[in-house]
């Protein structure tokens, strides 16, 4: 209680209940909004906006947003992790480098229950069809070396059956569009290149897919088939 009060001694015209309220808030609006946008990235300054609708305080909405964090990981068991863009795309480095400010952070909620808990009780199997999607995805952009030709990405997904013109897939309906809201949300990034013929497209490997849970289960996943395969060939 006493570390509340002092948090708060900074901050005139507010009380602890109504800085609670305002925690609340932006616990509804994170959980509300990652459900019906799919899970894409929440930018700080839309939940900074929840508090200086009525409180015109930087450091304020800092606190509030640090608090909500916090609350959402002791009592939903979600982790509201932020993403660092300090990868700029290797197709785009002349463009400036992205500023550290808070108002160009982004945040995307991750559950923190093991993953087998997750998926028997939590996630639905149309979720679990489209991590899987995710998941084959990002392991080719992966084993191309984190950067890939739009049609040598297409080439390989036409090989497991899925082509881009399919705009009505049984699973994932048009696939162009799943691709897109792979970028959306982060997992992937896609640049054009122009070129002599035209355009080009690439497709790179994005915050998401980099964070290290990730790309330790890519590397697991991997490892299994590449085991398999010899497996299968000692076998012949």
């Amino acid at each position: 209680m006493s570390s509340q009060v002092e948090s708060l001694s900074q901050f005139q015209g507010i009380s602890r209940e109504e800085k609670e309220k305002l925690v609340g808030e932006v616990i509804r609006h994170v959980l509300f909004k990652s459900h019906q946008n799919s899970g894409c990235p929440l930018k700080w300054e839309e939940l900074a906006h929840i508090v200086n609708r009525n409180y015109k305080n930087k450091n304020l909405s800092t606190l509030v947003i640090n608090e909500a964090r916090a609350k959402l990981s002791a009592v939903f068991g979600y982790r509201l992790v932020e993403l660092h863009r300090s990868r700029p795309s290797s197709t785009n480095q002349s463009r400036a480098a992205p500023s550290s400010t808070a108002e160009n952070r982004s945040y995307v909620l991750m559950s923190e229950l093991p993953d087998d808990l997750y998926w028997q009780h939590v996630e639905d199997t149309d979720a679990f069809l489209w991590s899987g999607l995710a998941f084959v995805v990002i392991s080719v952009v992966h084993l191309a070396g984190g950067k890939i030709h739009e049609d040598n990405l297409w080439h390989h997904l036409r090989r497991l059956g899925l082509h881009e013109n399919d705009e009505n897939h049984e699973h994932f309906g048009n696939l162009k569009q799943a691709l897109h809201s792979l970028v959306s949300q982060r997992y992937l990034q896609k640049n054009r290149v122009p070129g002599p013929e035209g355009s080009n497209f690439f497709y790179e490997l994005a915050e998401r897919a980099l964070d290290a849970n990730v790309t330790d289960k890519l590397k697991k996943y991997i490892l299994q088939i590449v085991k398999k395969d010899a497996a299968s060939e000692d076998a012949d």
